[in-house]
């Protein structure tokens, strides 16, 4: 006969076996905050980062995740002010981090940057390309100029990023290239064409990259994430009469019901880059709380996601 054990194993035995369940209190869960000791497990000890995009949202995320699990981390970003405050966050947490001043739409400016970093901490292991920005208006009403912006933005300075890196990369035998790319990655999104063109070639990007450079030791992946609270989603609610409305209507169709926080894409982002998804290269992991798993879906009740939900039943 086949019994099914208290841990869930299965066993074969060839007399009648009896086992008894035995009900065991769930411990309490407590998530950690990104500062947490409970989150340093050193996975990037010694390993060295360029961040795009890290002065606010998923970017600063990302820099103090990588800085709490041992990477030294470099913080590119247009607003200085902002990238040393967070490097010297990081620094008054026992971690290292380099702010640098840097239009990522420039080639000089981000050659200068990725140089600046291999000079600082002596390699450079991890590229993370997570700037951008968005245009919110009709296809019809972009100029010439406001479509070459985003475009440089979000897709030209992965390619800048990447092109100065390289070496640096290929130099590290065992390196990581992670994309941000968005759920606007794989369908349309409103009144956001040029955003939403970018972010389909990012994932076009990321398997060539993953395709011909694997031989040098590269890993390149994506993520996708869906509605997050960051400053670009509310620059990009902003245009509605009622922002907060907007997004509680939009995350009627979301199934788990809450936004994404910076620091649950930069545990993604964390996971691509490093020996924790070896094997894994060329693909996208989307990270939506179920968005993109219905094409039409709405709920009307909470869920046990939400803090200050209903009752559940």
């Amino acid at each position: 006969m086949i019994a099914e054990g208290e841990m869930g194993y299965k066993f074969t035995s060839l007399i009648p076996v009896k086992f008894t369940l035995v009900s065991l209190p769930l411990p309490s869960m407590k998530v950690p905050a990104i500062h947490d000791p409970a989150l340093k497990n050193g996975r990037l000890a010694g390993r060295v980062a360029w961040i795009s995009g890290a002065t606010s949202g998923i970017g600063e995320a990302v820099a103090e995740l990588f800085a709490r699990e041992g990477a030294s981390v470099a913080l590119a970003g247009r607003r200085g002010e902002l990238g040393e405050a967070i490097a010297g966050r990081i620094g008054d947490a026992g971690g290292s981090a380099l702010a640098l001043k840097c239009d990522v739409s420039r080639e000089a400016d981000v050659e200068k940057a990725i140089r600046a970093t291999a000079e600082k901490f002596g390699r450079l292991d991890i590229l993370i390309n997570n700037a951008g920005m968005v245009e919110v208006r009709d296809l019809h009403e972009y100029s010439e100029a406001q479509w070459d912006r985003v475009m440089a933005v979000n897709v030209k300075s992965m390619f800048f990023a990447f092109k100065h890196a390289f070496p640096f990369l290929r130099d590290a035998r065992r390196s990581h290239v992670v994309n941000v790319g968005s759920i606007s990655s794989f369908v349309g999104q409103a009144r956001t064409p040029v955003y939403t063109t970018s972010k389909h070639a990012i994932l076009g990007l990321t398997r060539s990259i993953a395709l011909d450079y694997a031989v040098h030791g590269v890993r390149c992946n994506s993520v996708c994430p869906g509605i997050t609270d960051t400053p670009m989603l509310w620059e990009h609610l902003n245009v509605r009469p009622d922002p907060q409305g907007a997004l509680d209507e939009r995350l009627r169709r979301v199934p788990m019901g809450v936004p994404l926080t910076p620091l649950d894409v930069a545990k993604s982002i964390l996971f691509l880059s490093c020996e924790d998804s070896a094997g894994v290269t060329g693909t996208s992991l989307t990270i939506d709380c179920g968005y993109l798993t219905a094409a039409e879906w709405t709920s009307d009740q909470p869920t046990a996601f939400q803090e200050t939900g209903g009752k559940i039943p």
